[in-house]
Order: C-alpha cells, then sequence, then structure tokens
C-alpha cells in the first residue's frame, strides 16, 4: 500500500477531570493523532460567556469538512485540549458565584496543571475566544512560563467603540442582581444575527444552537457583568509571551481602535494582528471558518526566532 492509498490515522478523543478549590469538578476534553507524547503543543482551547468548549471547538456538521476545530489541529499533529469552565457544560454549576473572568484565568491554570502532569512539562499553545479570550490573557499574564504563544480572538480590551457591549450594558442590573443568566437557541442564533448577515450557514448555526443548549440552558453572568462594567481586566504590558490577536471583519465586541491600541502595547516583538475576512463573532463557525484554522495554525506553527537583537 503506498502513501496516498493509507487510510487517514484515526483521532482519539478523551473525556478527563480535574478538582480545584477543595473539590470542584473541571471537565476536559483531549483530541490527537497516534501517540499523544510524540504531538505538537499541547494546544489549550478555551471557550467564551455563552457555552460550553465541546459545542466551540468540536462541532460536528456532516458535509462540513474539519468542522470541528479540534479534529483539524489533530490531523495536523497537535495535542488539542478544551476544558468547560467552572458553571458552564460538565463542570460544577452549583456553587454560589457568577464564574468571572479572574475565575475562568483560575480554570486555565487549573486544566494547564493536570494536563502538564498527565502529559509532560511543556508549555502551551493557548487559544480563547470573545471572553475566552480574556481568561487565556489573564492566565498568561500570571502565568507566562506556561504559556509558548498566545492567540487571542474577538477579544476586547477597553470597551471602547463596541456597539455589542453598549446594548449589553443596558441589562447590566439584571446581570448583577443574579449568578445565572438563560440561553437558548434563540440565543445562539442571535449571536449570529447582531454583526452581519450570512457569515455563517444556518445549517452550521443550527448545529450549534442544539449542542450548546444540549449541555446548558443557563451559563454564569460573571463575563458579561466584567465586560460590561470593569474593563480593562488584562494589561497587555504585562502579557510577554508571543502573541497573535485576530479579529473578524465584522466582529461588534471587539472595536479595532481598541484592539489596535491593546496590540501596541504588547512588549514581545514577537507578534502579529491579523484581520479575518467576512467573520463576524463566532470565528470557527463561520463560512471562512478555513480562513481562521489557517492564520491560527500558522502562528502556532512559527519557529522560535534564533536572533533576538
Amino acid at each position: 500500500m503506498n502513501e496516498m492509498s493509507k487510510p487517514a490515522a484515526a483521532i482519539k478523543g478523551e473525556d478527563h477531570w480535574t478538582t480545584k478549590d477543595g473539590g470542584v469538578k473541571l471537565f476536559l476534553f483531549e483530541k490527537y493523532v497516534g501517540d499523544p507524547a510524540k504531538t505538537v503543543g499541547p494546544i489549550l482551547f478555551v471557550h467564551g460567556s455563552s457555552m460550553a468548549s465541546q459545542p466551540t471547538f468540536d462541532l460536528q456538521v456532516p458535509g462540513r469538512p474539519d468542522s470541528s476545530a479540534m479534529d483539524h489541529f489533530a490531523r495536523r499533529g497537535f495535542d488539542c485540549w478544551c476544558v468547560d469552565m467552572e458553571g458552564y457544560g460538565r463542570s460544577t454549576k452549583d456553587r454560589d458565584n457568577n464564574a468571572p473572568i479572574a475565575q475562568g484565568a483560575d480554570d486555565c491554570y487549573a486544566a494547564a496543571l493536570y494536563i502538564q502532569k498527565l502529559r509532560g512539562k511543556r508549555p502551551f499553545l493557548v487559544y480563547g475566544i470573545s471572553s475566552g479570550a480574556l481568561r487565556a490573557a489573564m492566565f498568561a499574564e500570571r502565568h507566562p512560563e506556561m504559556v509558548a504563544r498566545l492567540a487571542l480572538d474577538a477579544m476586547v480590551w477597553t470597551g471602547e467603540g463596541s456597539p455589542t457591549l453598549e446594548q449589553r450594558r443596558k441589562k447590566l442590573a439584571e446581570f448583577t442582581a443574579k449568578n445565572r443568566r438563560p440561553i437558548d437557541k434563540a440565543f445562539i442564533h442571535s449571536v449570529f444575527d447582531r454583526d452581519h448577515p450570512d457569515t455563517a450557514e444556518r445549517k452550521v448555526i443550527d448545529a450549534f444552537a442544539d449542542a450548546v443548549t444540549a449541555l446548558d440552558n443557563s451559563v454564569p453572568t460573571g463575563t458579561y457583568v466584567d465586560m460590561c462594567s470593569r474593563l480593562p481586566v488584562v494589561n497587555p504590558e504585562k502579557i510577554t509571551v508571543p502573541t497573535l490577536i485576530m479579529r473578524g471583519q465584522h466582529d461588534g465586541i471587539a472595536s479595532m481602535d481598541d484592539l489596535l491600541k491593546f496590540y501596541a502595547k504588547l512588549p514581545n516583538p514577537d507578534k502579529q494582528f491579523a484581520v479575518m475576512p467576512g467573520i463576524s463573532h463566532a470565528s470557527f463557525q463561520q463560512k471562512n471558518y478555513m480562513v481562521v484554522y489557517h492564520i491560527l495554525a500558522s502562528f502556532f506553527s512559527q519557529p522560535a526566532p534564533v536572533y533576538r537583537g
């Protein structure tokens, strides 16, 4: 059998659990091909405010090649991980807190410690989207030794110039008054409809909404409260790792000027700013998702500089 006729290697998916704070359970999911000890990475994918990790990063849609970002990167030799933040998906949901961004950064740290203990002490390639980008950035700010490269997608820094946050602030009192807010399929559809029409296929939005609501009918309010009233929560001058800023062309959360000011303050010269054409807020579910994958894979695969003059 020649190389061209060999079947593609099987992707293996594994459930994992770790604990924090004396018994709070965090669910992690891993995908890889072959021997995980021989993979590249690992990648840690960090989800946003309104959906758990597997619907975001492992969405399976028939007829949509590599619909799962985890499958796409696993086939390219990466050890891929995602984690449900406390309050989401299959992680603990019953504590009396609203899961703010700082707690999500703690969850990233707990997940990273577990993965390093299981798979070896390698620094992470970290991707976060929306409030997950803020969680990931705060994790990198606190633990730079654990982060090899950091990708921040659909992020907001100060909130200046964000029409989505301007509208969301009208409900700040409601979000502040309770720890969780309801979500349903109509809400998931609204995420795709608010910025620019037709950037995602209806079948993908439907599949995403089904996957999200199969795990959660409510989510914590903490990230909304933080993004409406407490920005900035991260300091770019303290993010010392190589960093990629990813901004969709039509994203109502991530103001271009806000992100460019953030980017200018990043101290590491190994940094990039990518504008993704035809993309609104939920990058991996867009029609142009392969553009997103390409940008991210290129950054994660970039050789380390040999000259640092």
